[in-house]
């Protein structure tokens, strides 16, 4: 923003100026520039930023006439898309050879669709309405068990400023290696004396030292630099103690140089990977047991706690005490998927046929659920945010989706080609970022991702009937920081 006006403070910006300003802010922006002052406070929630707002991010539509102030109106709309209640997306397909494998670890960011299949990563570039293949990452010899995308600029592949926003793939394989791409480039860690089958969620510590961490069937966490630009000796660290192979590894919030580890014995330890070198045998800080019936399958750190689900629970654990929080038990429910976001005090599991959506604050217990959302065989697939619960599973070629506060279902999207489908597809993988989703599935043409996006829909979708959802009584949330989300 501009200097103010000769004799004029910033306080005393009027809200015309303020909505020229808009024409470059987002939402959160506005929202933001609120808090400064009580002036600014009141042009920022005028009619004229809402409506430039408005404008600007959905110029196809004719502004409705009603009760309804611009922001309010805004904000409704924003919810709208974000919980995809259109029969309209914009939508395309890429279709892969039938003798081609299903693809696997689907993720969608920005302009880029990637995903694994075999030995073989790939990233199909978004266009307007199709998809085409930009890469295809054919250096490991065996299968990828773990892809993860992290800011180029905390990689060793990072050159220039012009590409500050830009994302590196890392992935992890059978072959026992780690590779890190960027258009065209390169590095690969070698050191697991076995397959690796697990990259941790975000790279650790702060400032220029970054550093990466594996897990593998050889039972060793390994920690590798992300700062220096030799091809050899990347490996800083190689932290023992579990006894069976990682399943998963996630960085704490509190402290971004503690690195939680579970393996398939439900064993959980956290470890100081800040510690030297000649301390690495006292570099674990932390361990506790989760004596669950069977393997982890999901982790969350969220300021000094960590979520792990596995079996038919999922425990809360304090990582200062390593002491179990809270246990949430599902009976003899076996876990097929938990998505968790403890921000919101919510965490969601997809069992054999529904998905359960938990208020964390309250009782864990069966009665205490805030909804059950029904499917038609195992939930395997899962995602959630303040908006929208998704579910989808291999028994189904449609996914669902469903109100966060209240469990309503209020869409369902297939995942089939729109325009022709031969035969019933299996559902096998799904991303989903804001108001897009892409899915992937098999069907006898073979396996296909469908891409969509509900930016720019304009037909409601009708309201199926609420008898698909169980619904215990108003729940209590405070919206304020999510609605104005851009």
């Amino acid at each position: 923003m501009s200097a103010p006006l000769p004799g004029r403070t910033l306080a005393d910006l009027d809200g015309d100026v303020l909505a020229h300003c808009a024409r470059y802010l987002c939402a959160r922006d506005v929202t933001s520039l609120a808090m400064a002052c009580r002036p600014l406070h009141a042009a920022a929630y005028c009619d004229a930023v809402w409506y430039r707002l408005y404008r600007e991010q959905w110029p196809f539509l004719q502004v409705p006439r009603g009760a309804l102030g611009m922001r309010e109106l805004y904000i409704q709309r924003n919810t709208e898309v974000r919980q995809m209640k259109f029969v309209d997306p914009t939508s395309c397909i890429y279709k892969l050879h039938p003798a081609e494998s299903t693809p696997s670890h689907l993720m969608l960011d920005r302009n880029s669709v990637w995903f694994s299949q075999g030995p073989i990563a790939k990233r199909l570039g978004l266009g307007w309405l199709d998809m085409e293949l930009v890469e295809a990452y054919r250096s490991h010899s065996a299968r990828v068990t773990c892809m993860r995308l992290f800011p180029l600029i905390d990689t060793p592949l990072f050159r220039s400023d012009a590409h500050t926003n830009e994302k590196a793939l890392v992935t992890s394989s059978t072959d026992r290696t780690v590779r890190l791409y960027w258009k065209g480039h390169l590095r690969c860690y070698k050191g697991h004396s076995g397959p690796v089958t697990a990259l941790a969620d975000k790279l650790l510590g702060d400032g220029e030292f970054k550093v990466l961490a594996t897990g593998g069937e050889d039972c060793t966490v390994r920690l590798w630099s992300m700062n220096t630009r030799a091809k050899k000796h990347p490996l800083v660290s190689t932290l023992h103690g579990h006894e069976k192979s990682l399943s998963l590894l996630s960085v704490s919030w509190h402290k971004s140089s503690l690195l939680v580890s579970s393996s398939k014995d439900t064993k959980v330890k956290v470890w100081d990977t800040m510690a030297p070198p000649s301390s690495v045998s006292s570099s674990c800080v932390g361990r506790t047991y989760l004596n669950s019936s069977g393997p982890p399958i999901a982790i969350k750190c969220y300021e000094s706690l960590c979520y792990i689900a596995a079996g038919s629970e999922v425990t809360a654990i304090d990582l200062r005490t390593m002491k179990k929080v809270s246990v949430l038990a599902l009976g003899d429910q076996r876990i097929f998927s938990c998505e968790m976001m403890p921000s919101e005090w919510l965490i969601c599991t997809g069992i054999k046929d529904k998905a359960l959506l938990w208020d964390i604050r309250k009782s864990q217990e069966l009665a205490n659920t805030v909804a059950e959302l029904h499917s038609d065989g195992p939930v395997t697939l899962l995602h959630l945010d303040p908006y929208k619960v998704v579910t989808g599973g291999p028994c189904d070629d449609q996914v669902h989706v469903w109100e966060t506060q209240t469990g309503h279902l209020v869409n369902t999207l297939s995942c089939n080609n729109p325009v022709k489908s031969a035969g019933r597809s299996t559902l096998s993988a799904m991303a989903v970022d804001g108001c897009r989703i892409v899915t992937t599935g098999r069907s006898t043409e073979g396996s296909l991702l469908h891409y969509q996006d509900f930016l720019r829909s304009s037909v409601p979708a009708a309201l199926p009937g609420e008898e698909v959802s169980k619904f215990w009584g108003p729940q209590e949330y405070d919206d304020e920081g999510t609605d104005d989300d851009d």
